[in-house]
């Protein structure tokens, strides 16, 4: 069965996205889109517009993003005996200099990012809607892909953790399927998923 990884909050101690917005965007619009999520606009469209408050040169960007980001402990355990698929509501271009920093290969399925300097623009994976959901979630971008164990913490988790065989989840994501009533298991590090698992 196929190990699936969210991205910011998951594999990340904090939400890199969140994280570069605070430092290089505009937090005033960064709340206010956050609360739109779900009601007025889809995750994307709120992802794009707080992007669009960054417009610092990506290197600079970068840089400080491998300074300051850390992956939870048992990272690299995890994926030499599972191998799993990063599913991420982010950007390659942030997610793949940490992963090669950490010294781990995994694929990722993520969105890309053009950094321009008059503010940087989301570049989305093209998926149909979700009959479930209605917007171009993690469960469409995962249609064929057989069983699976979705690891979470977020709103961009949720969908795709209903279609789980196993979920993993914290934060967020936690107290939402808490709410639903939909079983899941707590984790602290991704230490606490690999023993979970069974041998690859």
């Amino acid at each position: 069965m196929r190990l699936v990884l969210d991205w910011d909050g998951t594999v990340t101690e904090r939400d890199t996205l969140h994280m570069t917005i605070e430092r290089f965007g505009d937090l005033a619009v960064f709340h206010a889109m956050e609360e739109q999520i779900g009601r007025a606009l889809t995750l994307n469209e709120v992802i794009g517009v707080e992007m669009e408050t960054i417009s610092a040169p990506f290197e600079e960007v970068l840089a400080w993003l491998l300074e300051v980001v850390r992956v939870r402990p048992g990272l690299a355990e995890l994926v030499a005996e599972h191998d799993p698929l990063i599913v991420s509501a982010g950007f390659r271009e942030l997610i793949e200099p940490i992963l090669e920093r950490e010294g781990i290969e995994a694929p990722v399925v993520a969105n890309r990012l053009d950094p321009a300097p008059d503010g940087w623009r989301a570049i989305f994976l093209e998926r149909p809607a979700c009959p479930v959901c209605g917007e171009p979630c993690k469960r469409m971008a995962l249609a064929g892909a057989g069983p699976y164990v979705f690891v979470g913490d977020g709103v961009s988790d949720r969908c795709a953790s209903l279609a789980a065989a196993r979920v993993f989840a914290r934060d967020g994501l936690a107290r939402w399927l808490g709410g639903q009533g939909v079983p899941y298991e707590p984790f602290g590090d991704l230490h606490d998923v690999r023993r979970a698992l069974p041998p690859s």
